[in-house]
C-alpha cells in the first residue's frame, strides 16, 4: 500500500480517534510526550522502520509528511475556546467556563 494512502487513513481515522475530546484536555508535558511517542510509533509502522534502524524522527516526519499531533491538539483547543467565547446564550459550556463558587473560595484539600 502506498504511503500516501496510509497517510490519508491516518489523517482521517487514527488522528481523530486519538484526539477525541482533546479540546477539554489539560495538555501537560506527560500527555504531550505520550501523544508524540504514539505518533512516532505509528509513523515508523507506516514506513516499515524498526527502532533498531536508528532513523531520526525528523527524517521519518519528512517522509510521512504527517501533521504533528500536539500541534493538532493545540489548534483544536484554540478552536473550542473561540466557540465558547462567541456564545451569547445560556448554554452549559459557557456557564461551566465562567462558574464561580458562591463563597468565593474552594475548600482546602481534595
Amino acid at each position: 500500500m502506498p504511503i500516501s494512502l496510509k497517510r490519508q487513513v491516518y489523517d482521517q481515522c487514527v488522528l481523530p480517534t486519538m484526539t477525541y475530546g482533546c479540546q477539554t484536555w489539560s495538555l501537560t508535558k506527560a500527555t504531550t510526550q505520550k501523544l508524540r511517542v504514539a505518533q512516532r510509533a505509528m509513523e515508523r509502522k507506516i514506513l516499515g522502520i524498526k527502532l533498531a534502524d536508528r532513523v531520526k524522527c525528523s527524517e521519518i516526519r519528512k517522509r510521512t509528511q504527517i501533521q504533528d499531533i500536539v500541534d493538532f491538539v493545540a489548534k483544536q483547543k484554540w478552536k473550542w475556546a473561540g466557540h465558547v467565547a462567541r456564545l451569547k446564550d445560556n448554554r452549559w459550556t459557557l456557564r461551566v467556563t465562567e462558574w464561580q463558587p458562591r463563597n468565593g473560595k474552594r475548600s482546602r484539600g481534595r
